[in-house]
């Protein structure tokens, strides 16, 4: 049995999350994502955030000096990015081996792995879906469609044509497309990706990206938000206080951000060196749950 203190731990992360959805969200039954927790122990790599605060307001707009955009953000710790997925707590508790219990991304994960499509786990739902979690490297891979799975087909599904369904504008010039349907980005030049795709976070329900054309407007190697004082490197910022940015902590959380496009550090850092400023971003679709 898991040891009292991760327990104890658990439940509060559980009531947290519960009751941020229920304060902040608008009037609606309850979203039975929002109870999920992550389902490995908390350890120096990954904090239990429940989010990442960003820039609500707009910056202020200053030329960084060369010393300090010659400073490089620092690496994130090893193991930030490690692919956790949230899952009930009792099958925490319990150290299921192989869920029972259907998901909340079950009848996207059924479509995606080719199996009967009827929102209900079976063994057989259980089978595949923890061989992919294993093959991709999911923890816990206890057959859970939560939503890391979730995202994780997404990314594999956009491959090296992400704007197979047109969804993106395409242009002459360069075009940061942000797909809030399946919560992934990518930088395309006409019809050609030049970056990514690349997993990212967007904003939550009541801190929504901001669907559209925006224009990138300032970039800020080492930004760190005047409202909160958390860094938000290689920040790209597109519309008012929205902006690309890396945040040193997983970017698969259940509530979304507070409207910045959240990034790996790594793939931060290399549309950092693709985007310039004056670059159009377009935003569409919606991040589920919201």
């Amino acid at each position: 049995m898991i040891s009292t203190r991760i327990a104890a731990v658990l439940l509060a992360v559980a009531s947290l999350l519960s009751c941020t959805g229920a304060a902040r969200a608008a009037p609606a039954p309850p979203d039975r994502q929002t109870q999920l927790v992550p389902g490995v122990p908390p350890g120096p790599y990954q904090p239990w955030q429940i989010d990442t605060p960003d820039q609500l307001l707009a910056p202020t707009v200053y030329e960084p000096t060369a010393a300090e955009d010659a400073v490089e953000p620092p690496d994130a710790a090893v193991g930030t990015y490690a692919l956790v997925e949230y899952v009930p707590l009792e099958e925490v508790v319990a150290r299921t081996a192989c869920s029972k219990l259907a998901g909340p991304y079950q009848r996207a994960v059924e479509r995606w792995l080719k199996l009967k499509v009827d929102g209900k786990q079976s063994a057989a739902d259980c089978k595949a879906v923890r061989a992919f979690q294993q093959a991709q490297k999911i923890q816990p891979a206890i057959g859970f469609a939560g939503p890391v799975t979730w995202a994780r087909m997404q990314l594999i599904s956009a491959g090296k044509n992400p704007n197979a369904g047109k969804k993106c504008p395409v242009r002459a010039y360069r075009v940061a497309c942000v797909d809030l349907d399946r919560q992934v980005t990518w930088v395309q030049k006409g019809a050609k990706v030049v970056f990514g795709p690349v997993s990212m976070r967007s904003g939550r329900a009541v801190h929504p990206t901001r669907k559209g054309w925006h224009t990138v407007y300032w970039r800020h190697k080492n930004h760190v938000s005047t409202l909160y004082g958390t860094p938000m490197p290689y920040a790209q910022f597109f519309d008012g206080g929205e902006a690309f940015h890396a945040v040193y902590g997983t970017i698969h959380t259940v509530i979304g951000s507070m409207g910045c496009v959240n990034l790996t550090l790594g793939d931060a850092r290399a549309l950092w060196g693709v985007l310039k400023k004056g670059d159009k971003v377009y935003v569409w679709g919606r991040r589920p749950g919201t």
